[in-house]
């Protein structure tokens, strides 16, 4: 048997590849969308794709399931849980195998029996994974999905928060408390292979671990110590991060069907700034995906900065409207790879990109704005000669904040600018001053010109001044 490991570390995401080197055949657990390093694998190794398998339907990344399938003509594996509104739809073109708890599967000699577990979301099922060839039928581990995580366990509250589904966070959190039980009485030996890892929004703090095994959550993991529904039902609707906007879209791709990559428009290259300014008065969306430095020092008015690295995709999903093209500013050799992290949370109406540096050099007439050491605007804020913008989280800010601060997470910046006044100089905030750049950008690409980033943010605030700090 072969298993390979597969994180994308923008996404927090993992997928896995098994393999029966004996009949040469393989299959991928919770695919990303690019299918590109899973061929390559196989090329090397000598292995034909024959599946796909989903443990749920993903709520954070365009599943790669399909993408698969129209390329290699591999089976989908996909689950037939949850009520109807948790079915797959539109798989009339493809070779699937819906599957209930209690049902078996082979790849080659490596046998997938299925365990229902929901909490996370209705559908969810697990994979115990069992090499015939070598143990004598024994389970080797397990493929979780979103339902257990190192060290954490899968959010119950995404249906409410994103569905539409009222009150069904606690009726989540109840089968999730009976899934954890059914999860307990597993072998200790048995390894955990999840779906996401430190970063995701899917659970509260998955750990960063790549794996680990059932005994060690038993022990360990916090959900697995509380014996009591009610009390673990409390925890764990308690303190869970907000929801990204494209947590929504994401379902519904997965569920219907995203369009196939090679079906997507083909890219136009901008070359001149006169094409530019006609794009961004046509209510184009223009992100310049440079470090948030070089942005503040220069960039084309009307553009929005969401710097590419590990977040990029979670601030595109948060920030882009998925009903406006999209056209990126970027370095040459980063255009294959903004598009991956784009497509992966479904942002397909991507019509054009040009290369940044070349256009920003071209224009006469750019934006800037200010980045402020703590020390350098203490006495403005103290004078109250300023707004506070804290675009950081809820329990972020709950945690403390400087006192007067107005809070808005960065998320939702984009629907709140009337929130916000004008009649001062806006000082935005965040704990480390990358967010409170994005936002910056934000204001003054909707007009809101008059912004300054405190450099360092929360923490160097605190660090330096120890002042006006407030907690509730």
């Amino acid at each position: 048997m072969l298993l390979k490991y597969f994180f994308d570390e923008k996404l927090a995401h993992a997928s896995y590849l098994i393999g029966c080197q004996q009949t040469g055949e393989a299959a991928i657990i919770d695919p990303m969308r690019d299918i590109e390093p899973y061929i390559n694998f196989c090329k090397r190794e000598g292995l034909k794709i024959v599946g796909a398998m989903e443990t749920h339907i993903h709520a954070d990344f365009v599943s790669g399931s399909r993408e698969l399938s129209n390329r290699l003509k591999s089976k989908i594996f996909i689950s037939d849980e949850g009520d109807e509104n948790w079915k797959y739809q539109n798989l009339y073109s493809l070779d699937f195998k819906l599957l209930k708890d209690g049902d078996s599967f082979s790849i080659g000699n490596l046998i997938i029996d299925v365990m229902h577990t929901p909490g996370h979301t209705p559908e969810s099922i697990s994979f115990l994974l069992t090499d015939k060839g070598v143990n004598d039928g024994i389970p080797i581990g397990v493929f979780t999905g979103d339902f257990v995580f190192v060290g954490d366990i899968g959010r119950p509250d995404l249906i409410e928060k994103i569905a539409g589904g009222t009150g069904t966070s606690e009726l989540a959190a109840k089968q999730m408390f009976d899934s954890i039980k059914r999860f307990k009485k597993l072998p200790d030996f048995l390894q955990v292979w999840p779906a996401h890892g430190s970063g995701s929004a899917c659970g509260r703090a998955p750990g960063a671990l790549p794996s680990s095994t059932v005994g060690y959550e038993k022990r360990f993991n916090w959900a697995m110590q509380i014996e009591d529904e009610q009390q673990f039902i409390t925890a764990l609707l308690e303190g869970q991060p907000e929801v990204p906007f494209y947590f929504k879209k994401m379902k519904s791709l997965n569920k219907i069907g995203p369009t196939l990559v090679k079906d997507l428009p083909e890219l136009k290259s901008i070359t001149s700034n006169f094409e530019l300014e006609q794009l961004i008065k046509s209510n184009a969306q223009i992100i310049d995906t440079r470090d948030t430095v070089a942005f503040s020092e220069g960039h084309i008015k009307g553009t929005i900065n969401i710097p590419f690295n590990k977040s990029f995709p979670n601030w595109v999903g948060w920030l882009i409207d998925y009903s406006r093209p999209v056209y990126v500013l970027l370095e040459e050799e980063d255009l294959g790879d903004v598009l991956i992290a784009l497509r992966s949370v479904g942002i397909d109406n991507v019509i054009g990109y040009g290369y940044v540096n070349t256009l920003v050099k071209k224009t006469s007439n750019l934006e800037t704005y200010k980045n402020i050491t703590p020390l350098e605007i203490e006495k403005m804020i103290l004078n109250n000669e300023v707004y506070i913008l804290d675009v950081r989280s809820l329990s972020e800010w709950a945690a403390g904040h400087i006192g007067g601060a107005q809070h808005i997470m960065l998320g939702v910046l984009p629907k709140r600018l009337e929130e916000i006044r004008t009649d001062k100089p806006i000082l935005v905030q965040c704990a480390s001053g990358i967010r409170s750049a994005i936002g910056a950008s934000i204001l003054q690409a909707n007009g809101i010109k008059n912004v300054i980033n405190l450099l360092g943010g929360f923490s160097r605030w605190k660090k330096e001044t120890n002042k006006l700090v407030n907690s509730r």
